[in-house]
């Protein structure tokens, strides 16, 4: 099943459920949503030197050592 085909059927069984129950499937895809994101930074933080190396590219952000992207690719 494609991913809008998925989405439709979400919305149809969203269109029938009671407006009292609508706060539990909020709370549901929020915990899902979350779920989601502690996955990745779970992934993240098990590279090696990766909040190192995250710690030391903020740094170079904020001391404005960086080179906008443009100026490197002109075809992007």
């Amino acid at each position: 099943m494609t991913t809008i085909k998925i989405r439709e059927q979400i919305e149809e069984y969203i269109d029938q459920i009671p407006p009292e129950h609508l706060g539990s499937v909020l709370d549901f895809v929020a915990y899902l949503a979350d779920r989601e994101s502690e996955d990745a930074t779970e992934e993240l933080l098990k590279i090696p030197g990766f909040i190192e190396a995250f710690e030391r590219g903020k740094r170079d952000i904020a001391d404005g050592n960086f080179v906008n992207w443009r100026s490197i690719r002109h075809d992007v």
